[in-house]
């Protein structure tokens, strides 16, 4: 199974990325959002675990081009980002986001959890 993060704060995307491979993920990291289309695309992955405040493409701007292609569009994407305002978290929802979690309310634990249950689903 494999796992794009796609997350601006390498430190948090080490983070997950070694939480995940310790439980025998795949996972690549995309910095940015032309990045994260890039990766989307040639590497397939199961779920896609998406920040919201990034360089170049935020991350509406690619979870609504993800959502539109229709080789990438079935592929689960778990929001994890600061913005926690209803109507971001709304809008992400409306996008197409399968879920979305607020960094400072869940612990990453939490989240790794929840994105192996999204994984486990896709199987």
């Amino acid at each position: 199974m494999q796992v794009l993060i796609v997350e601006d704060e390498e430190v948090l995307a080490k983070v997950f990325q070694e939480k995940l491979e310790k439980s025998g993920y795949e996972v690549k990291v995309a910095g940015d959002g032309d990045a994260a289309l890039a990766q989307a695309a040639t590497f397939k992955p199961d779920v896609i675990v998406l920040d919201l405040l990034l360089p170049k493409k935020n991350g509406f701007e690619v979870l609504e081009i993800l959502k539109k292609d229709q080789a990438l569009k079935m592929i689960p994407v778990i929001v994890v980002s600061n913005l926690g305002e209803d109507s971001d978290i709304k809008r992400a929802l409306t996008l197409g986001a399968a879920d979305y979690y607020v960094k400072s309310e869940h612990p990453i634990n939490e989240i790794v959890e929840k994105i192996k249950n999204v994984l486990l689903q896709a199987k």
